[in-house]
């Protein structure tokens, strides 16, 4: 069941997140022997509704199994970040958006795992009808609205690592780094006008591999 929004709160409007993001200049890193992949940070929702789309993995997955994401994936040959976040927004929840849905970046995350994250906040709005999970990505879609995503993160401390281990509370659950991590920017440059760096947040041990 998806919490009732505050139809009052229009931070998640088009035009409040593309002024946010015109303010906030994203920081980029070089893949160098990593993986290069992105993520969409999908806005959609109905007028007075709109919601951050969140997945979770189904438990069979080889690679992070049972883990909260944001649709993404590694770029193919030859393609943009932009171009493999929309790609994957469309093969994991079947949604179709141009390229003018893009509506400004977030910092690169370079994880663990040996990836360089790029997240891009895309505007879908009102077609959450149009929905099309793909069941070999994605166990289930949650729809995150406005006073879940401006939760407040835990920060813990790991003996491997001397950097903060972020936690981002998520209804029963704690979301990590790096999705825990690219939302918790979200909220800060978006919701809250705070140009926060979240390059130094750590992952959970879990989320090495």
């Amino acid at each position: 069941m998806t919490p009732s929004a505050d139809p009052t709160d229009d931070r998640l409007e088009p035009d409040n997140v593309t002024r946010a993001l015109a303010s906030f200049v994203s920081s980029t890193i070089d893949a160098g022997s990593k993986r290069a992949a992105a993520v969409a940070l999908a806005i959609a929702g109905p007028p007075g509704g709109r919601r951050l789309l969140l997945t979770k993995r189904p438990s069979r997955l080889r690679a992070h199994p049972g883990q909260f994401a944001l649709p993404g994936g590694g770029l193919d040959p030859g393609e943009s970040a932009a171009e493999a976040c929309l790609r994957e927004l469309q093969e994991e929840l079947g949604l179709v958006v141009t390229p003018d849905a893009v509506l400004g970046r977030l910092d690169d995350y370079a994880t663990r795992s040996g990836y360089v994250i790029s997240p891009f906040v895309v505007w879908v709005g009102d077609r959450l009808d149009e929905l099309a999970p793909n069941e070999d990505e994605v166990a289930i879609v949650y729809e995150v609205d406005v006073s879940e995503i401006d939760t407040d993160p835990r920060f813990v401390y790991i003996e491997q690592s001397e950097k903060p281990v972020i936690q981002w509370p998520f209804r029963e659950s704690l979301v990590h780094a790096p999705t825990g991590a690219v939302v918790h920017q979200f909220r800060e440059v978006v919701l809250r006008g705070r140009h926060t760096r979240v390059a130094d947040f750590e992952q959970p041990v879990f989320a090495w591999r």
